[in-house]
């Protein structure tokens, strides 16, 4: 089992996990992914999250921003979507779907935040 296979088991056993995705954002391709593939489409997943991350990455290049992304919450209805950055491996996100119900934010960011920096390629 790589890095990449540990650090997204660890992402979906974190309270209210549902699937976890380690995302390529120059090509959209998902590298690694773990947890409930029948909850929704992980591969369309991957390539509109990329989209998130590319809009708001050029919005701070047009902005003048001279900062780091560390994560992006989406907060829908049923759940929460958290898309983090890590920061030793630029190009690549963690994609990790909470239960909104289940999940504990502060937690679930807390603890992706610590695995996205033991991330190994």
């Amino acid at each position: 089992m790589t890095n990449v296979d540990v650090i997204l088991k660890e992402a979906v056993s974190i309270d209210g996990a549902v699937a976890a995705l380690l995302v390529d954002y120059q090509s959209g391709m998902a590298l690694g992914q773990a947890g409930d593939a029948s909850v929704m489409n992980l591969d369309v997943a991957a390539a509109g999250n990329t989209d998130v991350v590319r809009s708001k990455m050029r919005t701070m290049e047009s902005l003048g921003l001279d900062d780091t992304i560390d994560d992006i919450l989406i907060t829908l209805g049923k759940a929460y979507h958290l898309i983090n950055l890590p920061k030793d491996h630029p190009g690549l996100f963690i994609y990790l779907v909470l239960d909104k119900g289940r999940a504990n934010l502060a937690m679930a960011r807390h603890k992706l935040s610590t695995l996205s920096a033991q991330l190994e390629i």
